[in-house]
């Protein structure tokens, strides 16, 4: 399932998604991962559960290395775990599973669109077959029918794979066409959270329902929401 999380800029969303993947150190409060707390767990006994934590950053531009192919940077996370046999298969389905044509994998990062470098990011974090991803931002910077088709993307891979997303944005239209639930922050502090269809339709707190009215919600044209195939590459 998909929750978002939603706030105005420094409201702490993301620092709480960064603290679900211990990215950064939580000041109080606990996490519970897979049945167990790992919220005061030591980076050596953290280390084995961190291959079913993965994140997708906001920014491919910073968050690709420029200097290798496409294919390595998916490689990477399969080699840091132990699973680089077989690499050449395993980084093959990993851009078909985003809708990438093989050969991308031998392209560098300046070499794709925003859309299509937002695909290997995705790529990369799903390499691994992660029990929890955190997706931080990862459609601000795209435009609006690009941002249609990574969301549709998105969401059929979790369905597809059992992944249980935290989906991070300002956004509340990407919000309402992706999550199932939504946690609502405000000055670090979840202020509501409820079923996204509850949420837009009888918000509780007060600072909810001012998000939803200063916020458009446009209509989504269906044709974005094509998922483009290797024999169809995105743009």
């Amino acid at each position: 399932s998909v929750t978002g999380i939603v706030g105005e800029s420094g409201s702490g969303k993301s620092t709480l998604g960064r603290a679900l993947v211990r990215l950064l150190e939580p000041s109080a409060g606990s996490i519970n991962f897979d049945g167990r707390d790992i919220t005061n767990l030591p980076e050596a006994e953290l280390q084995p559960l961190r291959r079913n934590l993965q994140m997708i950053f906001q920014d491919p531009m910073s968050s690709l290395n420029p200097r290798r192919t496409i294919a390595s940077i998916i490689a990477a996370p399969l080699k840091q775990n132990g699973l680089g046999d077989n690499l050449k298969a395993r980084v093959a389905e990993a851009l078909q599973r985003v809708g990438l044509p093989q050969s991308f994998a031998s392209r560098y990062r300046h070499e794709l669109s925003g859309g299509q470098r937002q695909r290997v990011g995705i790529a990369r974090a799903l390499a691994l077959s992660p029990k929890f991803v955190l997706a931080d931002e990862i459609v601000s910077g795209l435009d609006v029918s690009t941002q249609a088709q990574i969301l549709t993307l998105l969401e059929q891979l979790a369905a597809e794979m059992g992944l249980t997303v935290a989906f991070i944005s300002h956004d509340l239209s990407v919000i309402r066409r992706l999550c199932r639930q939504v946690i609502v922050m405000r000055e670090g502090a979840i202020v509501e959270a409820s079923a996204t269809d509850a949420l837009f339709d009888k918000p509780r707190q007060s600072y909810t329902r001012d998000l939803i009215a200063a916020i458009p919600l446009p209509e989504i044209d269906a044709s974005w929401l094509d998922i483009p195939s290797a024999a169809k590459p995105p743009t």
